[in-house]
């Protein structure tokens, strides 16, 4: 290991905030084990609780129409299409029925950017579920699923974050950043919320008391410096804000998409990214473990890489399934997981309150 190598880690261990340009140095390096040290350092400076935390939660895919025009995803489908479908109420119904009977306490509502639907769908649709099952959060709507919500209904992005929680949206999820970079963007995602756009409601959410996580898809056509300027910016936005509860990031899934020719980063690309955000992201109180996309060995290792969560059982996953990326688990496999790294296993909400034992 570099001498330089060595202070960085050394600083970023004794909390002392890294530049980009520091963020990029670790992220070039090949020392993955001193990486790996100094994250899990950092990591049990801010957690030194005996425990590592999950949910039990379910991607619910309202609809799979979406405009956005993203050359990485394989799960949409353009209105008309045979294959489109918006979720009849019954069937969502079932569904949030058997995540509550499997101990589930929320579900991650996201679709596609679909052109006709408008405020009153989704006000409608946030009713229903309250008004059928009143304890389930609703982690629903993406930025980007906000902005274009906005402007098909002819509002500002306060209005409908407004009405919308007015509705029962409960928690933002953060999908949709991709990478926080607009070259990049404008290269994968050709109709999507911008950079600007994506922070901005974030950034209007959590002004209204709203939480919500950040997220980043990499290892597509973004270089390494646009994955520290991605940290950066929503480095920058927690300082401003302090409104998001996690940072979970994972590596794109090329099967089935536009962007097919590339090769898909593996699970050294990951960890290695994955313990720089620990590093860079010194505001954030928690990152999740990507085993969705790296199966459970790899989000159990995560552990020791600076992720101090397991992230969701995710009873359901379709997005990521349409790129040929499909691991499966249960509650008793993410326990045993996370015991067998040397800690105890601790449900928990979407919020990061723990359930008691």
């Amino acid at each position: 290991m570099s001498s330089t190598i060595a202070r960085l880690l050394d600083k970023a261990a004794g909390r002392a905030r890294l530049t980009p340009a520091e963020g990029l140095r670790l992220l070039e390096s090949h020392d993955l084990a001193a990486l790996a040290e100094a994250a899990d350092a950092v990591t049990r400076r801010l957690h030194p609780e005996p425990w590592r935390t999950y949910n039990i939660d379910r991607n619910i895919n309202y609809t799979n129409v979406c405009v956005g025009g993203c050359r990485f995803c394989a799960f949409s489908r353009r209105l008309g299409d045979p294959q489109s479908y918006v979720l009849e109420r019954e069937q969502l119904h079932a569904k949030i029925r058997e995540t509550l009977a499997l101990g589930g306490d929320q579900i991650l509502l996201q679709g596609g950017m679909h052109p006709e639907l408008t405020i009153g769908w989704y006000e409608d649709l946030l009713r229903d579920i309250k008004a059928h099952f009143p304890t389930i959060n609703v982690h629903g709507f993406s930025p980007p699923e906000i902005q274009h919500i906005a402007q098909t209904s002819g509002l500002s992005v306060d209005a409908v974050l407004e009405r919308l929680r007015g509705a029962g949206l409960g928690s933002l999820p953060g999908g949709g950043a991709e990478i926080l970079v607009d070259r990049v963007r404008r290269a994968v995602s050709r109709c999507k919320a911008s950079t600007g756009q994506w922070l901005d409601v974030c950034r209007r959410w959590h002004a209204m008391g709203g939480r919500g996580s950040a997220t980043m898809m990499f290892g597509h056509v973004e270089t390494l410096a646009d994955r520290i300027e991605h940290l950066d910016r929503i480095r920058q936005l927690q300082d401003e804000t302090h409104g998001f509860t996690a940072f979970i990031a994972w590596t794109f899934q090329p099967g089935h998409t536009e962007l097919s020719d590339l090769a898909k980063a593996g699970p050294l690309a990951y960890l290695k990214t994955l313990a720089v955000a620990r590093l860079y992201l010194d505001n954030f109180a928690n990152l999740q473990a990507s085993w969705v996309t790296q199966g459970l060995k790899i989000g159990q290792m995560a552990l020791r890489f600076g992720a101090n969560d397991m992230g969701s059982l995710m009873i359901e996953e379709n997005v990521v399934a349409a790129a040929g990326t499909s691991f499966r688990t249960t509650e008793a496999h993410i326990r045993r997981a996370i015991e067998q790294a040397g800690y105890r296993p601790q449900r928990r909400d979407v919020f990061y309150r723990n359930y008691p034992d």
